[in-house]
């Protein structure tokens, strides 16, 4: 039977769940990365973040001046509390004591002022100058044993902080329980920091890169999507249709979008996606209520548009029975978008979903190899949650002589596929829908015109190729 190590909450939203559960008490850590990475930011944040629950922290440095410059940069966080200072969190430089006693002597200071303060918390800021004052591999390993044995002794979780990129094989890395990189690297023009746990003694810590920011909140984590919501299984079997919101539409699906399925509607810019989506939004009622997740309409633009077609979102938004959550098209992060759209999700208890488009999730990843793993574990999450979701994925042709899917393994872990275009009738434009795939269920192939007014879309007469013309000429059946 494995045993539960207690745990010290890190106070970093996601980080305790990578770390398998938090700081393991009494451990030891290693926090390291280049200047500017954010480790002052990370340690100040995890003493703050104990001393509310009641804890005490010793914090120490290597500085030679005061910890005034310090608390000036901390103050423009919301987690920095400066009536705490002295009384539950104390901050001491060994600056003086390392350069006229040496290392033995700090071992020593830090073993008198732990019991003195009572600290459960021990923050060593400056590991790098340490290791400058010791003559070798041994006398490094020495003296983090040291502080380590006599840190356990009183049950004191330990944080050493670097600057240096040390190295695996390393001494300290031998000694300590763990070890956390952060990086802030360059992704072409931006720039992304990452965190990674590269060594967890007595814990099942999340491996590989997770991202970070830092916001006057703090440091959040974004665990690794597929590496948290990979195992999720939904095993609930639903026969159930929801309607799509476009009456015709629901004809040819046999009665509907099925049940917590995944819909991808891809098509070129203007063939009405979004459109569609309004469609699908309006039929939410306050037991099945709707989420609209965008990154191209702002809320104003999106009721402006529904307005246009008949419906009022805006009255629906309003009432609670549809939540729009727009994130602008900027420098975003590929898992902070999908840990926000699934925490509404989860809060809301949101069963109609429409994603307008999946290319902001694409835009935001910095690997993109990783992109179809992403979707299949949000997908997955999606289902397990209950949420019958329709996404957009835009093409860029908005015509020519074939027609193929956003890429066949992303096209793979959706449930059905429903295509919008354009062709060309005698000299006019028409829109035209077909469904190419819907999970197991029978539907008609056919490809139907549509026209887009009051009541947003509707599906129109059924059309067939013209007789020796290109793909994409088409005509309507006659009846």
């Amino acid at each position: 039977m494995s045993t539960l190590l207690p745990r010290l909450r890190s106070g970093i939203a996601g980080l305790d769940k990578i770390l398998g559960g938090g700081f393991v008490e009494g451990a030891s850590y290693i926090i390291q990365g280049q200047p500017g990475a954010g480790k002052t930011i990370f340690a100040n944040q995890i003493a703050f973040s104990n001393i509310v629950e009641g804890r005490k922290v010793l914090y120490i440095t290597l500085l030679a001046e005061t910890h005034d410059r310090l608390f000036q940069s901390l103050s423009s966080f919301d987690f920095f509390d400066r009536s705490r200072l002295g009384r539950d969190i104390s901050y001491m430089s060994v600056f003086q004591t390392l350069r006229d006693e040496g290392l033995s002597a700090v071992v020593q200071l830090l073993r008198k002022e732990t019991q003195r303060h009572k600290a459960t918390l021990l923050v060593f800021d400056g590991l790098l100058n340490a290791r400058d004052r010791v003559q070798s591999d041994l006398d490094v390993k020495t003296f983090v044993a040291e502080v380590q044995s006599q840190a356990a002794f009183v049950g004191c979780t330990v944080l050493f902080l670097t600057s240096a990129r040390v190295t695996e094989d390393s001494p300290e890395h031998t000694m300590v329980d763990g070890v956390i990189e952060l990086h802030d690297e360059l992704a072409g023009v931006r720039s992304v920091r990452r965190l990674q746990v590269k060594k967890s003694r007595g814990s099942s810590a999340i491996g590989g890169f997770h991202q970070f920011e830092i916001t006057a909140k703090g440091i959040s984590t974004f665990p690794r999507l597929e590496a948290i919501a990979g195992s999720t299984h939904d095993d609930a079997v639903d026969f159930k249709r929801i309607e799509s919101g476009i009456e015709d539409l629901d004809r040819l699906l046999g009665g509907g979008l099925p049940s917590r399925s995944v819909t991808m509607l891809f098509g070129p810019s203007g063939s009405g996606k979004t459109s569609f989506g309004i469609n699908f939004l309006a039929k939410a009622t306050e037991t099945e209520r709707a989420l609209h997740f965008g990154f191209y309409e702002t809320p104003v633009r999106l009721f402006a548009k529904a307005h246009a077609l008949g419906f009022d979102l805006e009255t629906m938004n309003a009432s609670g029975q549809l939540d729009v959550l727009w994130q602008p098209l900027t420098e975003n992060l590929l898992d902070k978008l999908a840990h926000t759209l699934l925490r509404r999700v989860r809060e809301r208890n949101i069963k109609r979903l429409f994603i307008d488009g999946l290319g902001g999730f694409e835009r935001a990843a910095v690997h993109r190899p990783r992109l179809v793993e992403f979707f299949a574990a949000l997908t997955n999450e999606l289902r397990a949650l209950g949420t019958t979701t329709v996404a957009t994925w835009e093409l860029r042709d908005m015509f020519g002589p074939t027609v193929a899917a956003p890429g066949p393994e992303i096209s793979s872990v959706v449930d059905n596929l429903i295509m919008l275009r354009h062709v060309e009738l005698e000299s006019r434009i028409k829109r035209v829908i077909s469904v190419l795939k819907l999970r197991d269920g029978e539907f008609e192939p056919v490809i139907h015109e549509v026209s887009i007014g009051n009541q947003g879309l509707k599906v129109a007469l059924p059309l067939q190729p013209v007789a020796g013309a290109a793909t994409g000429i088409a005509k309507p059946l006659e009846n």
